[in-house]
């Protein structure tokens, strides 16, 4: 079995892009000429990588039907049909069987720069259960900002400060081990993963990228890749 397999999730219904979903799917959204899933097919095939898991629900004959076996971009393309919504991570369990030891999943709906194989070959190279790729992220409070002590008295001030955060870019590395704690054919999303495998004190790290990313959940999200793409697409489709 390849050492280049990723699991891309597909199969949400991307109501938080609406309107641009009504008629779509997320993954079949278009950005430039391309829609988001097949950019990153692209991407998958230049770094490398030879098969690709399309977990799939909402409208998955329309994303089938488009990408077909992958033969066109030269990489191998299966599908894994949820039957009920299975979240970000739920559908691992039903594929444990095909994956390799270690491999890469990623949210369908991701705009990056990021070297897919460099991730991965990092991730490999640690003894981490799940890698997360991280994304740092300011985040502006619009107000003035009290700090108060226990008995109402002000203690300090700020006029709009800045808050910095290390965000998911919806791209991880797992082990087979991961699938370990995930159940079968319920609804199971990154958060519990997480969640579990901090309770279960396993490992898990945190790579940060400096590069682009745009997680294309909200309409003007959107809009802002849409602009993007046009100065950045020489560095995602050599």
């Amino acid at each position: 079995m390849s050492d280049r397999v990723a699991v891309m999730l597909a199969g949400g219904k991307g109501t938080r892009l609406l309107p641009y979903t009504t008629a779509v799917p997320k993954p079949l959204v278009v950005i430039g000429e391309y829609p988001i899933a097949e950019i990153l097919i692209r991407q998958l095939k230049n770094d490398g990588f030879t098969d690709i898991y399309l977990a799939v629900n909402h409208q998955a004959e329309l994303i089938r039907d488009y990408f077909g076996d992958g033969r066109k971009y030269g990489i191998k393309i299966r599908y894994f049909f949820e039957k009920t919504p299975l979240g970000t991570m739920g559908p691992l369990s039903a594929m444990r069987e095909d994956l390799p030891d270690r491999f890469l999943v990623m949210n369908g709906d991701v705009l990056t720069d990021l070297s897919f194989s460099k991730f991965l070959t990092q991730h490999n190279a640690n003894q981490a259960l799940l890698t997360i790729s991280g994304k740092q992220r300011d985040e502006i409070i619009d107000y003035g900002v009290l700090h108060v002590d226990k008995s109402s008295r002000l203690i300090g001030f700020e006029e709009k400060p800045v808050l910095s955060h290390t965000v998911s870019m919806g791209v991880y590395g797992l082990c087979k081990k991961t699938i370990d704690y995930i159940p079968k054919d319920v609804y199971f999303g990154f958060d519990r993963l997480v969640k579990l495998l901090i309770d279960h004190q396993e490992p898990v790290e945190v790579i940060i990228y400096d590069g682009y990313w745009n997680d294309i959940g909200r309409p003007a999200d959107y809009k802002q890749a849409i602009q993007d793409f046009k100065s950045i697409k020489g560095r995602l489709l050599l």
